[in-house]
């Protein structure tokens, strides 16, 4: 396992993260308290959206994360 640190304001959007990085067992632990956020996650590839940029490649990574829960350590 690899820890990161990831300096988001919601667990999503640190799980989202990880996700994109190709993790795909996530658990984040919330600063300051002792729950700990459990995440699955993945990441597909999709056709880029209608109005991006032109510099955009036609396929691109979108994560995907799903919330198993939160433990609470002791």
């Amino acid at each position: 396992m690899r820890l990161v640190s990831l300096q988001e304001k919601q667990p999503r959007q640190a799980a989202l993260k990880a996700a994109n990085r190709g993790h795909t067992d996530i658990k984040l632990r919330e600063r300051g308290t002792k729950k700990v956020h459990i995440f699955t996650g993945e990441r597909k590839q999709v056709k880029k959206p209608k109005g991006a940029p032109a510099w955009m490649p036609d396929k691109i990574w979108k994560p995907i994360v799903k919330k198993v829960g939160v433990e609470k350590l002791e």
